[in-house]
Order: structure tokens, then C-alpha cells, then sequence
């Protein structure tokens, strides 16, 4: 006879779990500004809550229950967080990503003002602007450490030059350097403007997460004073708005999935031939051993894996008890 030890691993607490991402969500409805919300979730649990697809939606549209107010999630506007459309770190020496030539009063930084425009002239200076508008781009072609800029005279959208400069050379041009900016000033004859490939995409998770999903309301966001912090609004299916920082809500969290571990000991009359410590044989009982837990009612949640032996091993050959003497 052989033993072995089988833990059992169940999710807790499913009825506020995001299947997909195994994350607990926790609706707290004491009144709080964004930041102290933040600073609330980062100490008790992970962060505010990050809501990345329709999936969690529903899922905090369940929790809220007959709440049907606004609360906090993760989400807000970093007004101040430029990039470059290339983004390969071997294209920038020490502090190139961070070269700006700003012109005055620039960037102001408004909701709808999210991509840079370079005018020529003389100032070779940059503003930032609705990345809707119709300007000339300046595309360059990459080679090696080196880039030659071309100016497009065909007036765009942000997006539709970067997609133009990608087809037809490598990217929206960088500007690297004053020695560079003087070139692109020097690009054309007279005075010009057009897109660089400066932009920002404002809106961040609190805690760093790249997801792309939205679930604004209708007009929303509508890019007025201070607005740059996002609620959910329960009485709209858990869609988003955005409002004034300062502003006192009930929030939500996340953390973990709690776990509970059960350790059970198997034992195994060993069959001829067969070696119980091979991986498939080990792999065959899982799914086995799952199978006969589905059956008694436990769903996919419960997770299981074998403990091995502080020799390695899984399955370890049981001595057998000596019987006492008779006194």
C-alpha cells in the first residue's frame, strides 16, 4: 500500500468574483473623495476597482442591488502623461523621450486637446490640440539611429497620419532633440502646421492596468473644470461618469479571491507494472479525482494538485505497523 497527500484548493466568497480575472470586488458605502477612497482600497484590499469588461459590469450591477447612486471605480483623467506614437526604447538615447518644446502657455492640458501639433516659423514650437483637426503631418523614416522627417501635405486627423505614416514609412515623427526640432522647423519653406507623434491617452486605472474598455453614459465624458475622477451610476446599468475629485461617493474595491485548502491523504494498492510517481499516472488520478468531485456537487472552482514529499516524490510505500508483543 502506497500514500500520498491531495489538496483540495476551493474559491471563497463567489457570489462578488469576477470569474475571468479572480478578483473579489467589495461595495463600501461610506462617503468618500476619490483619493481617500484610493487610500482606503490600497490599505484594506488591492486598489479601486478596475472594470475591464461587461462581465464585471454585471457583476457590480448585482452587488449595488437597490443602491441607485453613482460610486467610485478606478478610473480617472492624468491629464499630464505624454508618449510618442514609437515607442521602441532602442530609438531614444538618455532623456530623449522627454524632450518637449513647448510653446508659452503650452500644453494646456484640456480633456479634448490630446495630440501635439508642430508649427514652423522660426519658433519650431509644439501646442497641444483636438486630435480631430484637420493639419498636414510630418511622417519620418527610420534607419537605424537615424530618421529622415517628411512633410505630407494631405490634411488629417492624429489618428488618420499616424495610420498614414505607418503604411507608407515608419511612424508619426519623433522629435528627439533641439538639433532635430531646428530641422523640422527648417523642413518646408514659410510657416506650417502639422502632426507629430506626441500624444496622450489620459485616462488610467488606479492601479496600472492597460484595459482599453469603456462604458461611458450618453455625453459622458463631457470634459468640463475639474471633472477627471469616473463613478459608476447605478441608476444607469453601472455606466460611467465623470466628476469633481472632491466629490464625497461610496466606492468600490477589489482584492484577491480568498482560498480555503483542504489536505486529504490518499491511499493506493499499487498495481504491477506501475509506477505511481510517473507524471501521467499522477495526471490521470487528477482528472479522475475531479470528476468524482463534480459528482458530489463542487463546481470548476475547486482546484487540485498533489503535495509531494520532501524527497520529491508524490507516492510513498507505507510500513507497515509492527504489532506488540503479548504481555
Amino acid at each position: 500500500m502506497e500514500k500520498a497527500l491531495l489538496i483540495i484548493i476551493a474559491l471563497s466568497g463567489l457570489s462578488a468574483v469576477s470569474s475571468h480575472a479572480e478578483r473579489q470586488y467589495h461595495f463600501v458605502y461610506e462617503a468618500k473623495t476619490m483619493a481617500e477612497a484610493q487610500k482606503y482600497c490600497r490599505e484594506k484590499h488591492t486598489d479601486l476597482a478596475t472594470v475591464d469588461s461587461m462581465e464585471v459590469v454585471e457583476l457590480l450591477n448585482n452587488m449595488a442591488g437597490q443602491y441607485n447612486q453613482s460610486a467610485w471605480i478606478g478610473l480617472h483623467d492624468d491629464r499630464d502623461t505624454w508618449r510618442w506614437s514609437i515607442s521602441d526604447p532602442s530609438f531614444y538615447g538618455p532623456g530623449e523621450t522627454e524632450f518637449r518644446r513647448w510653446g508659452t502657455g503650452q500644453p494646456k492640458n484640456r480633456h479634448n486637446e490630446q495630440c501635439t501639433m508642430f508649427y514652423s516659423g522660426g519658433t519650431g514650437t509644439w501646442n497641444d490640440y483636438d486630435c480631430n483637426t484637420l493639419f498636414r503631418a510630418v511622417c519620418f523614416d527610420v534607419t537605424g539611429p537615424s530618421a529622415t522627417f517628411v512633410l505630407i501635405e494631405s490634411r488629417m486627423t492624429w489618428t488618420g497620419a499616424q495610420s498614414y505614416c505607418r503604411e507608407h514609412h515608419t511612424d508619426l515623427a519623433s522629435v528627439r532633440n533641439q538639433t532635430e526640432n531646428q530641422l523640422l522647423d527648417e523642413l518646408w519653406s514659410g510657416q506650417y502646421s502639422a502632426w507629430i507623434g506626441l500624444y496622450r491617452d489620459s485616462w488610467k486605472w488606479s492601479d496600472g492596468s492597460s484595459s482599453s474598455f469603456k462604458y461611458w453614459k450618453v455625453n459622458e465624458p463631457n470634459y468640463v473644470g475639474l471633472k477627471v475622477c469616473v463613478a459608476a451610476a447605478f441608476d444607469d446599468s453601472g455606466k460611467w461618469e465623470d466628476l469633481d475629485c472632491r466629490v464625497e461617493k461610496p466606492f468600490i474595491c477589489y482584492g484577491p479571491v480568498p482560498v480555503s485548502m483542504q489536505v486529504i491523504k490518499v491511499r493506493v494498492e499499487k498495481p504491477n507494472g506501475v509506477d505511481l510517481n510517473d507524471p501521467a499516472f499522477l495526471d490521470a488520478m487528477l482528472v479522475e479525482a475531479k470528476k468524482n468531485l463534480r459528482a458530489q456537487g463542487l463546481d470548476d472552482n475547486v482546484q487540485l494538485a498533489w503535495r509531494k514529499q520532501p524527497d520529491g516524490q508524490v507516492f510513498q510505500k507505507e510500513e507497515k505497523k509492527k504489532k506488540r508483543d503479548e504481555l
